[in-house]
């Protein structure tokens, strides 16, 4: 309980690289050690003579198209963050400036797994400063026809989603459990990204999916899947809904106290969720755990 009342930065600065699922550009990553307060910072190393550094904020992500991008208000983007984000939160990391000389994160191996790894080996240090949590204390719903998400009060972070696909390797999926480290850790981190492969030609006319092979995403045609290893779980997909929703929800900058439903929700649903919470605020209220510690003594 101590560790979990106070904020976290990396020790060590945490080194990657890889291309953007949408982008195709090999991009360079170091997550560096920020101070209390500082929040996850995004640093476009390779925007020169402009402000190339982009806050994480429910304001400013500004597009939701197959993944969450951020930008500022000098134009300066970073696009696909929500499985770094996802991990970054789980595994209780609250302050960092993320350096990258791209624009859009690696895609790894479609999880969040290749973060969690790198984050392992940079560890964590304590900061002298209590972690503020957003503790849910009514619902807010977003609804767009069918698609549904929403934050509820709840004793702890819960997660909770549903997917239906018409195709059978998919059909309904559905998962609940309650979410922290250890669950994430051995339950959603290694769950991949996927797509249809008829939709490939498309999404590279409109700029996207450039950078998508079968080493980045679990790639379904028709009723069968490409990827020669076939799935970590049966049902890998809902569970990769389920860790892009957790990363969407950390652009509110704070982990959460309470239960997050998601009914075919993708990321722009999530991020009119996570709009809607910051903009209502009798429906939660900061809280930090040092209080709970100090009313224990």
């Amino acid at each position: 309980m101590a560790a979990e009342a106070f904020q976290h930065t990396v020790r060590a600065p945490a080194l990657f690289a890889g291309i953007g699922v949408h982008t195709g550009v090999y991009t360079r990553v170091a997550v560096r050690p920020a101070g209390p307060d500082t929040g996850i910072v995004f640093v476009r190393t390779d925007a020169i003579g402009t402000d190339n550094r982009v806050l994480v904020g429910p304001d400013t992500v500004c597009k939701t198209q197959l993944g969450t991008v951020i930008g500022n208000q000098a134009g300066v983007t970073v696009a696909t963050i929500e499985h770094l984000m996802c991990a970054l939160v789980m595994l209780g990391i609250d302050n960092a400036l993320v350096e990258l000389d791209g624009p859009e994160m690696p895609i790894m191996d479609g999880s969040a797994l290749p973060f969690v790894q790198v984050l392992d080996r940079a560890g964590r240090r304590m900061q002298d400063a209590p972690r503020r949590y957003i503790e849910m204390l009514g619902t807010v719903e977003v609804v767009d026809g069918d698609k549904r998400a929403a934050l509820k009060p709840a004793a702890s972070f819960e997660v909770a989603f549903e997917i239906r696909f018409p195709t059978a390797v998919i059909g309904r999926q559905f998962v609940d459990m309650a979410m922290d480290e250890h669950a994430f850790r051995a339950e959603l981190a290694d769950c991949r990204t996927f797509g249809f492969l008829h939709e490939v030609e498309v999404l590279r006319s409109l700029g996207l999916a450039r950078g998508g092979s079968l080493e980045n995403v679990v790639v379904i045609e028709g009723d069968r899947i490409l990827n020669p290893e076939g799935l970590r779980r049966p049902d890998e997909f809902v569970r990769h809904k389920a860790l892009d929703a957790i990363g969407d929800l950390f652009v509110l900058g704070a982990p959460i106290i309470g239960r997050f439903e998601g009914e075919l929700a993708g990321h722009a649903i999530n991020n009119q969720l996570v709009r809607a919470v910051a903009a209502d605020a009798d429906a939660w209220r900061w809280r930090t755990l040092v209080e709970d510690l100090a009313e224990a003594v």
